[in-house]
């Protein structure tokens, strides 16, 4: 079995190769959440059969990927995981692909559930799912993925609140606090206050992930939340990583959030990052 600790620089490869190659893309938020993905899919997630893949997500635990703009960490890791071939990710944001800008149900890309992009959505969906499976005895577990500019949204803190109102605890909801978004630092667009105090009092349990960029703490976060599931109160876990993470002109600066790079940052970047699995 692979290493685990090969695939964050592998995937950060090829990240910046995917949005250098068409010049469009979000690059920094997937190279932040990488430690996430990673741990996610080759650690956390159960019994996933990336072979026989099936919208339906009885009998196994679901990912719903809300803020949907991140696609190049979420496209790679699916390759990586053995979702479609990792050959594919040459194809991101060309014409016809499969691998669109933000993720479609359109052509049955395997891993995709749902069509993401609208900030704000993702929560709900992951909702009906958490409550489709309690009403099936499907005792596995629904993640989801969100950015902490998106929980500006109000339909996040609707969502929010029928959560915890109706005990939905089979449901773990993480947030990328990378304090980052596309107009600038999120303390400084409308600044979320204490979001951890906001969760608990809306009665979910909250876990703090305070280094979102290293693998091993990422991994012992999620077991924890794990572990608090099935307690009568969803999860939050705040993920505090840093845009462009481990790439060091990208790394906390908010103007990654959508920016391609060019063809000398492209190759200081790749001098920083091992080719540590192979190049597609």
């Amino acid at each position: 079995m692979t290493d685990i600790n090969l695939y964050p620089s592998q995937i950060r490869r090829d990240i910046v190769r995917m949005v250098h190659d068409v010049q469009s893309g979000h690059p920094g938020g997937s190279i932040g959440t990488v430690e996430f993905f990673t741990a996610l899919f080759f650690e956390i997630l159960e019994d996933v059969n990336p072979d026989n893949f099936k919208m339906e997500s009885t009998g196994e635990d679901t990912f719903i990927l809300s803020n949907g703009h991140i696609t190049p960490v979420y496209y790679s890791t699916l390759a990586r995981r053995g979702y479609f071939p990792v050959k594919e990710l040459a194809t991101f944001r060309k014409l016809g692909t499969r691998l669109q800008g933000h993720p479609s149900t359109h052509d049955g890309l395997p891993g995709i559930r749902i069509a993401s992009g609208s900030l704000g959505q993702g929560l709900s969906v992951a909702l009906g799912i958490a409550q489709g499976k309690k009403l099936n005895n499907d005792k596995h577990l629904v993640y989801t993925l969100h950015g902490d500019g998106e929980l500006q949204e109000g339909q996040i803190w609707e969502a929010v609140l029928y959560a915890g109102a109706k005990g939905v605890d089979n449901l773990i909801s993480t947030v990328d606090y990378n304090n980052a978004q596309i107009d600038g630092k999120v303390d400084d667009v409308l600044s979320l206050g204490n979001l951890k105090a906001k969760f608990e009092a809306f009665n979910w349990t909250v876990v703090d992930i305070k280094n979102g960029n290293d693998l091993n703490e990422v991994i012992v976060g999620l077991k924890k939340a794990k572990s608090l599931t099935g307690k009568g109160k969803p999860v939050a876990v705040l993920l505090h990583t840093k845009m462009g993470a481990k790439i060091d002109f990208m790394e906390g600066d908010y103007r990654w959030h959508g920016k391609p790079l060019n063809d000398e940052q492209l190759e200081k970047a790749l001098k920083q990052l091992p080719e540590t699995l192979g190049d597609y």
